[in-house]
């Protein structure tokens, strides 16, 4: 056992005061899916339904363990570190003073608040991390608190690490493949510490408008992205930690997969409608990426890590609504119709049975000969939509498909 495995040993069997494993569970749909003995460690079934608590339940008991009289903690968090700081303070009757940006879903708000009672208060500023993260620390030295990192601390990666112990006890051996998502880098630090390297396969899955470590493998060293996609809010990290990267510089390109934030949509849809599991977007992109890397996996014993399911049911319309678009089974259009009676319903009998109108907004101008419609089609099978632009085409009306036109979607979508 090497030194930091020992150390993890201790971090582990520490938190069994708090929390269970979680647990390590085969998924038989897609082991058949992809020929392959495939695993969910359940990260997303812990106290507060992420690995967090783990690294933030390491932290704080190291440092109440040499000093006491600390009794003030400070954390920066899109949600789920927070709730595990939330959840360790009440537990230690410590306070903690969480800051949050101000688009963090309702759901991972209230959920902090109620984890952490009245040994926690929330504080709400930024529109991204990284704001988020500057206004706590600079409140933290102000005020003499200790700063819980979300990831880029020694001791929160130590904790972290308390996954791969788990699921090298629970599986009974060291996987083959070990997928992991990777948001600022503590959960991969912590894995990669526990078993080395070169132990084992491993796939660093990324959302790609936060590809952090991407950036930095390239960099040779963490580099702040300019722009970062919010979407994948627990994964949503402009710059991996420093700590983090000097365990994971090694990692080859190849390693390092992107996933288009539309499609883990469409695999957040089939694990909750196909298994009942709720995912958050950072929690589904390990299962999301093994269409990616199926050659890589075929025949061998794969662990991926579900890593939270911290998720707000108000976004459910809109991560189907992007599930759909991403399948091909939902369009917006721009139909420039005739202004003759009977137009519409010439244009409307062009229509499969399949086809089904989830928008219709109609702007009707006398002194023009045709009139301007916004029109949304929900569909069983992305191949009506051709069928239907060849009809409208021959029948002379101009369907102009603006489902990929960006600038103009999110404007009138």
């Amino acid at each position: 056992m090497t030194d930091f495995q020992d150390k993890t040993a201790k971090a582990t069997g520490a938190m069994r005061t708090l929390f269970e494993m979680t647990p390590l569970q085969r998924n038989d749909h897609l082991s058949q899916r992809f020929d392959a003995d495939i695993w969910l460690k359940r990260e997303d079934l812990s106290p507060v339904r992420s690995y967090k608590i783990r690294g933030a339940f390491n932290a704080i008991s190291k440092v109440l363990a040499t000093r006491a009289d600390q009794q003030l903690f400070v954390c920066a968090s899109a949600g789920n570190h927070a709730q595990g700081v939330a959840f360790v303070c009440k537990h230690f009757g410590v306070k903690g003073v969480i800051y949050m940006p101000v688009t963090t879903p309702q759901q991972k708000i209230m959920k902090t608040k109620m984890f952490g009672g009245d040994q926690i208060e929330v504080v709400l500023i930024g529109d991204f991390f990284d704001d988020t993260l500057a206004a706590a620390q600079a409140y933290c030295a102000a005020e003499g608190g200790h700063f819980l990192s979300p990831f880029d601390d020694i001791d929160v990666i130590e904790g972290q690490s308390s996954v791969a112990m788990e699921i090298a006890e629970q599986l009974g051996k060291t996987p083959e493949v070990i997928v992991l998502p990777v948001g600022g880098g503590g959960l991969s630090a912590g894995v990669v510490s526990y078993f080395g390297l070169d132990a084992l396969e491993y796939v660093f899955v990324e959302p790609k408008g936060g590809m952090s470590l991407a950036a930095a493998v390239e960099n040779k060293g963490p580099l702040t992205l300019g722009i970062v996609d919010n979407f994948v809010d627990g994964a949503a990290v402009a710059r991996i930690g420093s700590r983090n990267f000097a365990v994971l510089k090694d990692v080859q390109s190849n390693q390092i997969k992107a996933i288009p934030e539309d499609r883990l949509c469409s695999t957040m849809i089939e694990m909750l409608n196909v298994e009942g599991i709720v995912l958050e977007p950072a929690g589904a992109l390990s299962i999301d990426v093994l269409g990616d890397i199926a050659d890589q996996i075929k025949g061998k014993t794969v662990v991926c890590v579900s890593s939270g399911g911290n998720f707000d049911f108000e976004r459910l319309p809109e991560v189907k609504e992007r599930a759909q678009r991403y399948l091909g089974l939902k369009k917006y259009f721009i139909l420039r119709l005739p202004q003759r009676p009977g137009a519409l319903k010439d244009f409307l009998g062009m229509l499969s049975e399949s086809d089904d109108i989830s928008r219709f907004e109609y702007l009707k101008k006398s002194s023009r000969n045709f009139g301007t419609v916004l029109i949304g089609i929900e569909t069983d099978d992305r191949a009506n939509f051709d069928q239907l632009v060849m009809r409208t085409a021959k029948a002379g009306f101009a369907l102009r498909d603006i489902t990929d036109d960006t600038a103009i979607a999110e404007f009138l979508v």
